[in-house]
């Protein structure tokens, strides 16, 4: 998958008006639609709302500085920088940057197959809400964590939780189904057992259910880095204080 063919698939869902609608309003109904009809439920509510006690025991395993791929409305951003701890978040929807500002965190409008601040230095990388699907390339969506990460980082991706392994193109839909969708896009749906399949190079550092919702861990190698994904958090490799808002096109720290 080449970057600029990547950034292109991620601009489509950007595009998706239905999304921003949503995101805005802060409640769906909203539906990723495949090309058969079969409607995906998204869950805008809770991603819109306040970090719940799943999302909340993710973060305590998060090591240092942290990255939020496919932020959204930036809950997970929003708790991690209340807490002081060196976040970014990263989306393609405008809608989803300005929400996660909004709530006072840090945010790009950038597609994660494009340069980003501190590659190859971030400590916790995060895949959340489905976002294992990005690009409809779990492979090449792999290879570009393991660039984003430092030697021995850790990959908490949240997958789905029935076991599939699909590739698909589907678009954003509204509560019709049909009327307003985005331009169709490339995704992928991966349980957690197709997800370990594509992760060859990576030590596996915990899977676990919580919520009616699935997570595995993931670290690129490093020998010296132990291979588990339990707290306490790890100190974090750059300086930055509470989180700030700043505009989508500054870092969140020079680095």
């Amino acid at each position: 998958m080449s970057g600029t063919s990547a950034t292109a698939r991620g601009a489509a869902w950007a595009a998706a008006d239905p999304y921003a609608s949503a995101l805005r309003a802060g409640r769906g109904p909203l539906f990723l639609r495949r090309t058969d009809g079969w409607l995906l439920p998204l869950e805008v509510e809770r991603w819109c709302a306040e970090a719940d006690a799943v999302d909340r025991a993710v973060l305590e395993r998060c090591e240092g500085a942290v990255l939020d791929v496919g932020c959204g409305p930036g809950r997970l951003v929003a708790e991690l920088a209340t807490r002081g701890r060196p976040v970014l978040g990263i989306d393609v929807s405008e809608a989803a940057v300005e929400h996660t500002l909004r709530l006072g965190g840090q945010a790009l409008r950038r597609s994660v197959f494009e340069p980003l601040p501190g590659e190859g230095r971030w400590d916790t990388v995060l895949l959340m809400d489905g976002n294992v699907g990005i690009g409809g390339d779990p492979g090449a969506l792999l290879d570009r964590m393991a660039q984003l990460l430092r030697p021995g980082g850790l990959l908490i991706a949240e997958t789905s939780a029935v076991d599939v392994d699909e590739r698909v193109r589907v678009a954003v839909v509204g509560p019709t189904g049909t009327r307003g969708a985005g331009e169709a896009f490339p995704w992928a749906r991966l349980g957690t057992r197709a997800l370990l399949r594509y992760a060859r190079g990576w030590e596996r550092a915990g899977q676990w259910t919580a919520g009616g919702r699935c997570f595995a861990a993931l670290r690129t190698r490093d020998r010296s880095t132990s291979s588990s994904a339990e707290p306490p958090n790890r100190t974090a490799v750059i300086s930055s204080q509470r989180a700030r808002n700043t505009s989508p096109g500054s870092p969140v720290a020079e680095r």
